[in-house]
C-alpha cells in the first residue's frame, strides 16, 4: 500500500480551497435512491469513500456519473428503478455510511436486506437508533447471519422518534426514511451537526418537506414522492479544521478558500486561545503562525456546535509543540486516542487514561516511521511530521485516502515537502 513522506520544517504560505464535506456527499448520494429523477451533486469530492458508495448503488439500479461542471467536480445519480434492494457485506464493510441505504430502499420499495456494517476501531458504533427509527416508522425488523431483513410492504407511516442521544447517523437515516412516509413525523433530540441542514435542503430541492434541521427538533411531512434536482455539497468543515491545524502546527500563513468559518467555531476559538492569529474572511479564514511557542489549552469534544470529535487528534498533534500541559477529554467515541502512541514515536509526550489523554508540550517533535490507525488519525500524524526535523513516513495511509482530497497537492503548493510513495508498506488486510 502506498505510504507519504513529509520533511519536516518548512513554514506554510499559499492558499488552500476546501473541499465539498465527505459527511455529508455520501448521505446526499444515498439520497438519489429515493427518485426515478437524476440528482445532480456540485461541489463534490473525489474520495475512497464516495467512490465506495458508488460502487454499492451501481449495484442497487443506479447510474452514476462523475464528470467536471461549471463549479468544479460534480456528480450524477439516476436510479430509474431499484433493481436489488441487497447490499452485501462485502460492499457494505468498507464504510459504515453505506448502511444508510436500508432506509432509502424501504421507502422506496416496501423491502431491503442490508448488510450490518461491522465492528469500527474507534469504538462499537452500534446501528441501533437507526432500527429504532425505521421500527418506529413501521418497517419490521428480523436480523439474521449479519444482516437486517427490512419489510414495510404497505409504506412507512410518519411518527414521532426521540433519540435517547444525539446521533447524526441515526438522524440523517430517520429522515432519509421519513420523506417519503403517510404523514408527519417528528425527530426529537436530533443532532444539529451543519451536514443535517445540508441533507434537509437537498430532500427540500427534490420536493420533501423538512423543517427543523439544525436544530433538536425536525419536522418532516411526507410526500408521495421525491423528483430530481441540483444541489452544492456544504464545504467540509473537518477539512477545513485540519488545514487550519496544519498552518498552525508549520507555522507562515495560509488562506482558506470555499469554506465557511462558523463551521469550526469550537476549534478556531481554541486555537486562538493557543496563540494562533486567525482572521475570517467572508469565504473562509487566513490562519497565521510566525515562529513563537504556542500555548497548552484544554479540550473537551461535543456534540456540535461543540468541539468536533473528528478534529481531537489533529488538535492533540498542534499541542505537542505547546508549552505547559495539556488536557483533551474524549466524550464521543470510545477507544479514540490510537494516535497518541504514534505521536509519541516522534517525540511527543502524551498519557492516556480513559477518555482523557494529557499532553505535555516538548521542545521539538523528530521524523519517525509511522502508521495511521484510523481517518482522522491518519492525519494527525502528517500535521505533526510538518514541524519535526527530518523526515517521517506515514504508513496505511489508504485511512487518509477515504476522506482527503488530494491532500499532498493541497500542502505542497503552500511549500511543504511532502509526496506519496506508491506500492510500498502493510496490506489493507
Amino acid at each position: 500500500m502506498d505510504r507519504i513522506a513529509i520533511t519536516g520544517g518548512a513554514r506554510l504560505h499559499g492558499e488552500i480551497a476546501i473541499s465539498g464535506a465527505k459527511n455529508s456527499a455520501i448521505k446526499l448520494m444515498a439520497a438519489s435512491l429515493l427518485t426515478d429523477e437524476p440528482l445532480r451533486l456540485t461541489n463534490m469530492p473525489r474520495l475512497a469513500d464516495t467512490r465506495f458508495l458508488a460502487r454499492l448503488l451501481r449495484r442497487l439500479g443506479a447510474e452514476v456519473v462523475e464528470q467536471d461542471g461549471e463549479d468544479g467536480a460534480e456528480t450524477v445519480l439516476h436510479t430509474r428503478e431499484i433493481v436489488s434492494a441487497l447490499a452485501p457485506y462485502d460492499l457494505v464493510r468498507q464504510m459504515r455510511a453505506s448502511f444508510n441505504v436500508l432506509g432509502p430502499l424501504i421507502a422506496r420499495t416496501g423491502h431491503a436486506k442490508v448488510s450490518l456494517p461491522g465492528g469500527c476501531t474507534i469504538g462499537a458504533r452500534p446501528v441501533d437508533l437507526h432500527l429504532d427509527a425505521l421500527r418506529a416508522l413501521g418497517a419490521s425488523i428480523d436480523l439474521h447471519e449479519g444482516y437486517v431483513y427490512a419489510q414495510a410492504p404497505r409504506g412507512l407511516t410518519g411518527a414521532r422518534i426521540e433519540f435517547p442521544f444525539a446521533s447524526v447517523g441515526a438522524t440523517e437515516h430517520a429522515m432519509l426514511a421519513a420523506v417519503l412516509a403517510k404523514g408527519e413525523t417528528v425527530i426529537k433530540n436530533a443532532a444539529c451537526e451543519p451536514e443535517l441542514g445540508d441533507l434537509a435542503d437537498c430532500l427540500n430541492a427534490m420536493g420533501a418537506h423538512v423543517a427543523g434541521a439544525g436544530t433538536s427538533t425536525i419536522r418532516i411531512q411526507g410526500v408521495d414522492r421525491l423528483h430530481g434536482a441540483t444541489h452544492a455539497v456544504i464545504p467540509d468543515r473537518i477539512e477545513t479544521g485540519t488545514f487550519a491545524l496544519a498552518a498552525a502546527m508549520a507555522g507562515g500563513e495560509v488562506r482558506l478558500t470555499r469554506t465557511r468559518s462558523d463551521f469550526i467555531d469550537a476549534l478556531l476559538d481554541k486555537m486562538v486561545e493557543a496563540g494562533v492569529e486567525v482572521t475570517r474572511h467572508n469565504d473562509g479564514m487566513t490562519v497565521k503562525r510566525n515562529g513563537h511557542r504556542l500555548q497548552a489549552v484544554e479540550v473537551e469534544t461535543d456534540p456540535y456546535p461543540g468541539f468536533a470529535t473528528d478534529l481531537q487528534a489533529q488538535f492533540m498533534a498542534l499541542m505537542t509543540l505547546a508549552d505547559g500541559e495539556s488536557v483533551i477529554k474524549e466524550t464521543i467515541f470510545e477507544n479514540r486516542f490510537m494516535h497518541a502512541p504514534e505521536l509519541a514515536r516522534l517525540g511527543a509526550d502524551i498519557s492516556v487514561s480513559g477518555g482523557e489523554a494529557r499532553v505535555r508540550g516538548v521542545p521539538t517533535l523528530d521524523g519517525a516511521q509511522v502508521m495511521a490507525t484510523d481517518l482522522r488519525a491518519s492525519v494527525s500524524l502528517v500535521i505533526a511530521a510538518l514541524a519535526a526535523r527530518g523526515e517521517t513516513t506515514v504508513s496505511r495511509v489508504y485511512h487518509l485516502d477515504r476522506g482527503f482530497e488530494r491532500l499532498e497537492e493541497k500542502l505542497s503548493a503552500c511549500g511543504a515537502d511532502v509526496r506519496r510513495i506508491a506500492g510500498e508498506g502493510e496490506s489493507e488486510d
